[in-house]
């Protein structure tokens, strides 16, 4: 996704343990651990502009995990049918001594869902990995009734709106970076 904004990076695996802490509520572990990772990174790229990200999801204030297994995966996409999901979105810029952040909330309503539906769709896409149990960015879409966001993006896992207004906290304009010109 960041290459759509033109500019150069390098992925790197921050390592960092993404279990919830005690009684830490969703949108907080979301935060924790896009700040953990862009620090974690940081350490290792000493004066490298850092974008950490996390996404957790939400249903009735419950963290909802990544299932695992098609059979927790089909667990979860009965109990979420015909109802209401927030995906919280954290980002977290850092260039090592100062640190912009942001939690981009996408709420999804998924449609009713059937059996069926759940079974072909699991099969064929195979979100066990995926908070939720469902990919927006494919096949996953079609289990919505509506998404409700600032950032269409954020719902795939990285806010390109508001890390564009980040990276300008940072003299880094998207717009300009590709012409090698400053914000």
């Amino acid at each position: 996704m960041l290459t759509r904004l033109g500019l150069p990076f390098t992925a790197v695996s921050p390592n960092v343990d993404e279990a919830p802490l005690p009684d830490e509520a969703p949108a907080d572990l979301a935060l924790r651990l896009a700040r953990a990772k862009a620090a974690a990174v940081s350490q290792q790229h000493p004066g490298a502009l850092v974008i950490g990200s996390d996404q957790v999801a939400t249903f009735e204030g419950n963290l909802i995990g990544k299932p695992g297994s098609h059979q927790a995966a089909t667990e979860q996409l009965r109990m979420l049918s015909g109802r209401r999901v927030d995906f919280h979105s954290a980002l977290c810029v850092t260039d090592g001594a100062r640190e912009e952040v942001d939690d981009v909330i996408t709420t999804c309503v998924f449609r009713e869902l059937d059996d069926a539906e759940i079974e072909h769709y699991l099969l064929r896409e195979r979100p066990y990995d995926t908070a939720g149990s469902a990919k927006a960015e494919g096949l996953g879409i079609a289990l919505m009734e509506a998404m409700h966001a600032s950032d269409p993006t954020a719902i795939i896992g990285l806010p390109l709106i508001a890390l564009s207004r980040m990276l300008r906290e940072f003299d880094i304009n998207p717009l300009l970076a590709a012409a090698g010109a400053r914000a």
